[in-house]
């Protein structure tokens, strides 16, 4: 073989290598790619059925506690093992001691809106407005806590949605108190479609603040 075509063949083989390298490159690639992007999807997913527990046992509840009936505490533990589970998930991400701060505040949360049904179901207006009052001072800590672990949940934000959250559930209780059936199926259409709202503004918040671990 003369110097010339060996020459060529050396050309053409390190071309071939450089190729080969950038196709393993690009195929490696494309592979951490996919496996964010489904972390992000199954982080939304995730979030979609803890906050979809959250208003279903809720509306369980809300059903059983104005009736009278007796599941009410079985669907009030429930509830209150959502608020664990949601504090569980946000600790994955944060640490264990935000996720059971959280846990804390959606506790009371939880336990302010059975005090505050238990004094509309009596007509105690008096109480059923320091248990409002209450209600909203704890939605706008749950806001400022989580807008204080991620830059992009703005407090301003989270706490128009906690308080929509508190204001369609509240429109919820009214309507099944009333015996208004037609406007409790909507109230409750109105709680649904806000609560994925905030889950999925929650979930793209993380998958902002770690682009690491999340396909933007």
């Amino acid at each position: 073989m003369t110097t010339g075509k060996l020459i060529a063949v050396m050309v053409l083989c390190a071309g071939v290598s450089t190729a080969s390298a950038r196709a393993v490159a690009q195929a490696t690639q494309s592979k951490d790619a996919a496996k964010k992007s489904s972390a992000a999807a199954d982080l939304r997913q995730d979030m979609r059925k803890l906050w979809t527990d959250h208003v279903v046992w809720t509306r369980d509840y809300i059903i059983s506690a104005v009736a009278d009936q007796p599941d009410s505490q079985a669907a009030a533990a429930r509830l209150m093992k959502n608020q664990e589970d949601i504090g569980k998930a946000v600790g994955k991400v944060y640490g264990d001691n935000p996720g059971q701060q959280l846990t804390t505040l959606l506790k009371d949360h939880i336990g302010i809106a059975v005090d505050l049904i238990k004094a509309a179901k009596a007509g105690d207006k008096a109480a059923q407005q320091q248990a409002d009052s209450k209600w909203q001072q704890n939605a706008v800590q749950i806001a400022e806590f989580l807008s204080k672990a991620n830059p992009n949940w703005p407090r301003a934000t989270l706490v128009d949605m906690m308080k929509t959250h508190l204001s369609t559930t509240t429109d919820e209780v009214v309507a099944r108190l009333s015996k208004d059936w037609e406007g409790d199926v909507r109230a409750f259409d109105k709680v649904y479609e806000h609560i994925l709202k905030l889950s999925d503004a929650l979930a793209d918040g993380i998958v902002k603040q770690f682009p690491d671990k999340f396909a933007a």
